[in-house]
C-alpha cells in the first residue's frame, strides 16, 4: 500500500521554507513531528515528487498493516526528532506562500492531513 492509499496526502515542497523543512528530514524515511499535542507522520520524499507525505494516525495504521514496522524503527523515528527540533508547521501553511496570499495561485486554508 503506498502512503497516498494509506491516507497520507503530499505536500508539495514548491518554496523555499518548504523545501528546507523537508530537508530537515530524513529522506525517503517515515519519520514524525508533533503538532498540538498529536504526531504528524511525515515521509519526506525530495526525489520522486518534491514533497512531503504527511500522516495521522489512522493513515499510519493503514500503512503499517501492509508495511511491518518494528519497535527499533519506531525507536529510530523517535531518536530523530530529537535530533531537528526545528521543525516549523506554519511553512506549510498557505499563509506562507507569498503567491497565494497575493491571489496568484491557489492554495489550502491550512494543512490537512
Amino acid at each position: 500500500m503506498s502512503f497516498a492509499l494509506a491516507g497520507f496526502k503530499a505536500h508539495p515542497a514548491e518554496t523555499t521554507a518548504r523545501w528546507a523543512m523537508m530537508n530537515l528530514l530524513p529522506p525517503n524515511t517515515l519519520t514524525y513531528r508533533m503538532q498540538n499535542g498529536q504526531p504528524v507522520l511525515l515521509y519526506a520524499d525530495p526525489i520522486a515528487c518534491g514533497c512531503v507525505y504527511m500522516g495521522d494516525k489512522t493513515a499510519y495504521a493503514a500503512y503499517k498493516a501492509s508495511h511491518p514496522i518494528d519497535a527499533a524503527q519506531e525507536q529510530r523515528m523517535t531518536a530523530e526528532i530529537n535530533q531537528h527540533p526545528g521543525w516549523d508547521w506554519s511553512v506549510w501553511d498557505s499563509t506562507a506562500d507569498v503567491d497565494v496570499v497575493n491571489g496568484l495561485r491557489p492554495g489550502p486554508s491550512h494543512v490537512f492531513y
